[in-house]
C-alpha cells in the first residue's frame, strides 16, 4: 500500500537570525532551543520566504536582522507576506566576549538567532516610507553643509599658506558674502597652477552652494504639507528653534507618541548621565555616549539661544552654574527644554516664555 503524508509545522515557531550584507546574507535557524541550520544565501527576502516555507511548511516564522546600511526594505517584504520581522539596534544584542573576540558571519546570525529565541531583542521604531526618505532629505542637507565647510577650509588654508590676509570688511557676517568670494576670484596667484587650483575651490563652493539652496527649498516645499505643517509651526515657537531644527526633530523623532514620557526621550537624544552601582554606591558619570548623533547636537545649540532669550531659563542657567560648570549646565537645560518641546508638540500649543514651572 503506498500512503503520502504531508510535512506540517503548524504552530511550531522557527526563529531566524540574518546577518546581512551586500552580496549575500548568513542565516541561522533555530527551533526549540536547536540551532537548525546555518547557511549562505542571496540577499532576497522572497528567496528565504520561499526556502523557509518549502522545508517548514506551516511554521510560524520570526526573523531579526540588525540595523545597517541596507535599512528597512527587507522587514517591509517581510511584513507584507505576514511574518513576523523585527531590525535590531546591534548596540543592544547580547554579545559574549568569545564572540566579541571571534566575529564572523556565521556567529552574527547564530547569535541573532538565539537572542530572537530568548527574546531578549526589541526592535526600534521603523518609520514609514514617506517619513524615512524626508529624513533621508534632512541628513542629505547634513552632508551638503558637511561638504560646504570641508571647501571653505580648503579655501581659508591656500590663503595661509600663501600669505595671503582677509581684509577687515570681510570678517563676521560678510565672510563668504557675494562680494567676499568675487574678491576671492579676482585673487592673482603666481603660477597658472595655483591659479587653476583657488578658482577650482571657489567652483566647488559655488556648486555646493547652490545644491544647499536646493535642498532648502524641497524642505520648505515639506513643510508645508497638511499634516507636517502645525508641527513644524508650533516647534518654531521654542526659543532656538528655526525652520532648519524644527524639520530636524520632526524628521527623526517623527512620532512624539512613541516616547512614553520625557525620560524615554531625553534617553533617546543623549541628554542623560551614565550611571554605575556597587552595592548601596551609585556613580552619576558625565552624559552618556549613546546619543542620536543629530538631535543632540541641536539640542545643545537650542539651549545655549533659550539662555539668552527665555528668561526662566536664564534663571534656572544662573542656578545650576552656582554648583557646576556652564557644559554640564547646558545639558540641563537642553534636557528642559526637551521637556517642553514634547509638551507643546502633543498638545499643539505655542511655546510660553517666561514659565518657570
Amino acid at each position: 500500500m503506498n500512503t503520502t503524508s504531508t510535512l506540517s509545522f503548524a504552530n511550531t515557531h522557527f526563529f531566524v537570525g540574518i546577518d546581512t550584507h551586500l552580496k549575500n546574507w548568513r542565516v541561522t535557524i533555530r527551533n526549540g532551543g536547536i540551532e537548525l541550520k546555518t547557511f549562505s544565501m542571496n540577499p532576497s527576502p522572497l528567496e528565504l520566504i520561499a526556502y523557509l516555507r518549502k522545508h517548514y511548511p506551516g511554521g510560524i516564522y520570526h526573523l531579526v536582522y540588525e540595523a545597517g546600511f541596507c535599512g528597512f526594505w527587507p522587514q517591509r517584504i517581510f511584513q507584507q507576506h505576514h511574518i513576523d520581522c523585527i531590525v535590531a539596534n546591534p548596540a543592544d544584542v547580547p554579545t559574549t566576549n568569545k564572540e566579541k573576540v571571534n566575529k564572523s558571519d556565521p556567529i552574527d546570525s547564530k547569535k541573532l538567532a538565539r537572542e530572537l529565541e530568548n527574546k531578549s531583542l526589541h526592535g526600534i521604531y521603523i518609520p514609514s516610507i514617506e517619513h524615512e526618505e524626508l529624513r533621508m532629505l534632512m541628513r542629505l542637507r547634513y552632508r551638503v553643509i558637511q561638504s560646504q565647510t570641508r571647501t571653505k577650509n580648503r579655501i581659508k588654508s591656500l590663503l595661509y599658506s600663501q600669505g595671503i590676509a582677509i581684509p577687515i570688511q570681510f570678517s563676521g557676517s560678510a565672510r563668504w558674502s557675494h562680494h567676499f568670494i568675487c574678491w576671492l576670484e579676482a585673487l592673482p596667484m603666481n603660477t597658472t597652477a595655483g591659479r587653476f587650483t583657488s578658482l577650482n575651490l571657489i567652483a566647488q563652493l559655488r556648486e555646493i552652494r547652490q545644491h544647499n539652496k536646493n535642498v532648502l527649498k524641497q524642505l520648505r516645499l515639506e513643510a508645508r504639507k497638511e499634516t507636517i505643517a502645525p508641527i513644524i509651526n508650533t516647534l518654531m515657537s521654542v526659543p532656538g528653534v528655526a525652520f532648519i531644527t524644527a524639520m530636524t526633530l520632526y524628521a527623526e523623532l517623527i512620532d512624539m507618541k512613541r516616547f512614553t514620557d520625557e525620560n524615554h526621550l531625553a534617553s533617546f537624544i543623549g541628554l542623560v548621565p551614565s550611571v554605575q552601582s556597587s552595592d548601596d554606591t551609585i556613580y552619576s558619570n558625565n552624559i552618556t555616549v549613546r546619543k542620536h548623533s543629530f538631535l543632540r547636537v541641536v539640542m545643545i545649540e537650542s539651549a545655549w539661544t533659550a539662555v539668552r532669550e527665555d528668561p526662566a531659563m536664564t534663571l534656572k542657567y544662573n542656578e545650576l552654574t552656582q554648583r557646576m560648570n556652564g557644559k554640564n549646565a547646558i545639558v540641563r537645560i537642553a534636557r528642559k527644554l526637551i521637556r517642553r518641546i514634547r509638551h507643546v508638540w502633543l498638545h499643539q500649543q505655542d511655546y510660553q516664555y517666561a514659565l518657570v514651572a
